[in-house]
């Protein structure tokens, strides 16, 4: 029998999901931003799902952990290591990385087995694979994925604590740790690159003459597109803008103020006008604001004629669009300070385009790319000439940068690993020199083009200073984030990451745990060919055969895009062909002994208004079963801060769900629908109680229960319905939720008769008004009356009325280790009015007494189980504020009963000194 690993049983959930919406939170600093990629899953959470993957859980071994308790304090001794492990802080710890790997040595015989993720795409997965000590393979069929994941740890385990090559660097320091040499080569070099772009095209970049006739270094440049006003007794070059504001800083506002001037040298006879105005009195107001909307067109400032979409369409792919320049954003003292526009600045961007233009046509899929409605269907329209200019001097200048490394280390290898580092951190600068970058008046900064899974038509935008040391949207802050990701970079075990279709690469003695690119979600390889041109004009020679085709490989790409499968059915057809030929093969040749482990892109839209989930989920479930899987469990991991409860039976929290697989045995059996719930309500109820043991919030409970209830449901080759066809997985699911409900409903007898009689009336009423002959009938039946409730503190009866009392209303005065006969209900009253006014510590104080009860301690699990039955509750009569507070309870479980369950602390008071005089001595 096949030792089951922990991830099939029990995780700390709750501090996985907090940890995660920390990362979520960084916005700088993370390994991951070396590169811009899509949809990337927390590496905090693919740390620990890796993990235990590996680790055993120790019902799996018996003989160590024969009851239990010994079991689950060894459960709850692994779960204290993952809640150290996924600490955004600790990630470079090596002490604690080397206890995790020791743990999985422990559970591998010595042996680990190595990783594998057919789908790499961002690298997640590998990066953390690696930094728990394990062999991995990363593979991916879109060339730019390949090129992050030999940055993140193919490479960077070849130089290690290697000094660097880069003349007088190596004697700087005494020791060069993990990547630290290979990133000050990168530094070094990369400066180099920004100082010889500075006196190649720094003419381009002129200064700004301030007010005080000073000048300064322009950060950006704000430039608005133009069509021609189609009234014919108009015809001005009229700007499409979307917003006026250039800075809403309180006190420091600005905005463009546009006036119609008489110019004679314009064919109309007049022209606009731009100047900068600070009054916010007198600014723009947000009904008014800008003179185009990309649903219902633009409006002429000159004639104030409407436009529709189809003119400023049809002109752009006519040729006939231009730009004008609205502003010059330059740099002050400890401010911005935004400039009318000048012609000197106007025609420094009049150059001339570079002879060898980077090739490729966007796809045609206005879903993701708007641009080429307007007549920008070239990537190369989607650039400046100046910016077209200072991209290609980059590009170049990292050959030149190669060259030079060669030179100083004699070395190719360390030249192609500079190199690459250097070529992604031009492909970021592409990402933030683009003609669609906007300008965000709230931060003042310029903003990349992928601020948003697509590539998005922009009217005005900025145009930043790309030779710029740090400002937004320059080479040197491309280069700084390229670096503080290598930085962190400490692998030592060997990586390969390659190009491979995960539908016909090698699996044999590979473990998969892998992020597939999910249905239509993200068209990565349409997108990535944004990127692919400049990183195949940078570093097609370092990797030649990796930057071979002219674009990114898409025929074989795993995505329905029926734009490329003739339509929507043919999309469908070849996303579920292809899925289920990639995990059949995985089922043929899967490595024994391990689950695998597959993310799935999760999304609240993938619940319908029934609560029921949506063609997408059942997809996927569908798809592993038909290829031979059996679900063991399912996790949903939350990157989001705070709480959102939607409805019964959601988890609207969950941007992934992380499912758990075993191979079905090729002899498995069928059953008919009775043999399935029957087994689902032997089974799930010890499950539950373990998901509700470990840390595992409400709101993520129905999620979690999926897991169990489907590894029942797929044991199977087939469950019969009563007509002979086999049950589908949207009616499994629907079992599923019915067989958890009524677990959690007969968990209520293990309630004392004060509690059974709560939950009952909190069903019905909430903490509502109830009529006193219906809570009478209600208390006889469970043995108990109205009027103890009512002594005891539970509700208030009054003139034939009774209503709950709510935690905020009990007394002060409470004291539990007082109470003659305390409840599990009271408890959690009572526990839950401490949390909410006074916080963590006076909670645990409350708690401890509790434990400690001379007349019979309270069972911390029931007053936990009974956070988590009141918050379905609570969530189905959509009672949200109550849901939030049973929810908070458990998530700070962990920490209220570590505390509670230590000793209190002794205060001494220390003796002062006494001060005695000679007389009274």
């Amino acid at each position: 029998m096949q030792k089951r690993k922990l991830i099939e049983v029990s995780l700390p959930l709750e501090a996985m999901n907090r940890e995660s919406a920390r990362e979520k939170a960084r916005k700088v600093g993370k390994p991951q931003q070396i590169h811009h990629w899509w949809a990337r899953r927390p590496i905090t959470a693919a740390r620990a799902m890796l993990f235990a993957q590996l680790v055993d859980d120790p019902s799996a071994r018996p003989g160590e952990f024969p009851t239990e308790a010994a079991q689950r304090r060894e459960r709850d001794r692994l779960h204290e290591l993952i809640e150290r492990l996924v600490v955004w802080e600790n990630i470079r710890d090596d002490k604690l990385l080397a206890e995790a790997h020791a743990e999985i040595l422990k559970s591998t015989d010595g042996n680990p087995p190595p990783i594998l993720d057919p789908f790499a795409g961002g690298g997640t997965i590998p990066l953390e694979a690696q930094r728990l000590g394990l062999k991995v393979y990363a593979s991916d069929l879109n060339p730019v994925a390949v090129l992050i994941n030999k940055a993140l740890v193919e490479i960077p385990p070849k130089f290690r604590d290697q000094p660097p090559v880069f003349p007088g660097l190596a004697d700087t320091r005494t020791s060069w740790r993990g990547a630290e040499g290979l990133a000050a080569d990168v530094r070094a070099y990369g400066q180099w690159m920004r100082d010889e772009a500075q006196r190649r095209i720094g003419h381009l970049y002129p200064d700004a003459v301030l007010p005080d006739g000073t000048t300064a270094p322009v950060i950006a440049w704000i430039w608005a597109r133009t069509v021609t006003c189609p009234n014919p007794a108009c015809g001005i070059e009229m700007p499409l803008v979307r917003s006026w504001w250039l800075g809403k800083k309180k006190g420091k506002e600005a905005y463009v103020v546009p006036s119609v001037v008489d110019d004679p040298t314009h064919p109309s006879g007049f022209r606009v006008k731009f100047d900068i105005g600070h009054d916010p009195k007198s600014g723009p107001i947000a009904a008014n604001d800008g003179t185009v909307s990309g649903r219902t067109g633009a409006i002429c400032l000159a004639c104030r004629a409407l436009v529709p979409v189809s003119h400023i369409r049809a002109e752009g792919s006519a040729g006939r669009g231009g730009q004008q320049l609205m502003s010059v954003v330059a740099e002050g003292s400890r401010q911005r300070v935004y400039l009318a526009p000048t012609e000197e600045h106007a025609a420094s961007a009049r150059v001339g385009r570079p002879a060898e233009l980077i090739q490729g046509e966007m796809a045609d899929n206005p879903r993701w790319f708007s641009p080429p409605a307007y007549g920008l269907t070239q990537f190369s329209d989607l650039f400046t000439d100046r910016q077209l200019v200072a991209l290609t001097t980059f590009s170049d200048l990292v050959g030149e940068a190669r060259a030079r490394v060669l030179s100083d280390s004699a070395s190719a290898a360390r030249g192609d690993a500079v190199a690459t580092y250097l070529g992604l951190a031009v492909s970021r600068l592409a990402d933030w020199s683009g003609s669609l970058c906007r300008w965000e008046s709230n931060a003042q900064v310029s903003q990349q083009v992928f601020g948003q899974q697509s590539v998005n038509m922009t009217w005005d935008f900025s145009e930043a200073r790309t030779i710029g040391d740090k400002a937004s949207g320059s080479f040197g802050a491309c280069l700084t984030n390229v670096l503080r990701s290598l930085e962190q970079l400490n692998g030592s075990v060997p990586a390969v990451a390659e190009q491979a279709d995960a539908v016909t690469r090698e699996l044999t003695g590979l473990l998969i745990n892998t992020d597939p690119p999910y249905y239509d979600n993200i068209g990565y390889s349409d997108l990535s060919d944004y990127f692919y041109v400049w990183l195949r004009r940078s570093l097609r020679t370092v990797h030649p055969q990796l930057l071979s085709t002219l674009l990114v490989p898409k025929a074989e790409e795993l995505v329905a895009n029926p734009y490329r499968h003739n339509g929507r059915a043919g999309a469908k057809q070849f996303f579920e062909q292809g899925f289920q030929s990639v995990f059949a093969r995985a089922r043929k040749e899967a490595l024994e002994g391990f689950p695998i482990v597959v993310y799935y892109a999760f999304k609240q839209s993938e619940w319908d208004q029934a609560g029921e989930a949506s063609t997408g989920w059942e997809t996927l479930l569908e798809g592993m079963i038909r290829s031979g899987w059996s679900i063991t469990s399912t996790w949903p991991i939350r990157s989001e801060g705070t709480a959102r409860l939607v409805a019964q039976e959601t988890n609207a929290l969950a941007s992934s769900i992380v499912l758990s697989l075993r191979p079905r045995p090729n002899d498995a059996p069928t059953t008919d629908r009775r043999g399935f719930i029957a087994a689902l309500e032997t089974e799930l109820p010890a499950a539950l109680r373990k998901l509700q043991q470990g840390q595992v919030a409400p709101v993520d409970l129905p999620q979690a229960a999926i897991g169990p209830g489907m590894a029942v449901f797929s044991r199977y080759s087939g469950v019969l319905e009563p007509d002979g066809k086999k049950m589908t997985v949207r009616s499994a699911l629907a079992r599923i939720n019915e067989i958890l409900d009524q677990v959690l409903n007969e968990q209520e007898g293990d309630f004392d008769t004060t509690t059974r009689f709560a939950l009952a009336w909190y069903r019905q009423h909430g903490y509502a008004v109830g009529r006193f002959g219906d809570a009478d009938n209600l208390a006889r039946a469970r043995n108990t009356s109205v009027d103890v409730l009512d002594r005891d503190g539970i509700l208030t009866s009054r003139a034939g009325n009774v209503q709950l009392i709510r935690p905020a209303d009990l007394s002060w005065d409470y004291d539990v280790l007082r109470d003659s006969h305390t409840s599990v209900w009271e408890s959690l009253h009572h526990l839950l009015k401490t949390l909410e006014r006074d916080g963590i510590a006076p909670a645990c104080d409350f708690l401890r007494d509790a434990l400690s009860r001379p007349d019979g301690a309270v069972d911390a699990d029931l007053v936990k189980e009974l956070a988590h039955l009141l918050f379905r509750i609570a969530e189905g009569n959509n009672a949200t504020k109550d849901a939030l507070s049973f929810n908070a309870l458990v998530t700070s479980w962990p920490e209220i009963m570590d505390v509670a369950r230590a000793e209190r602390p002794v205060t001494v008071v220390a003796q002062t000194t006494f001060d005695f005089d000679e007389e009274g001595a």
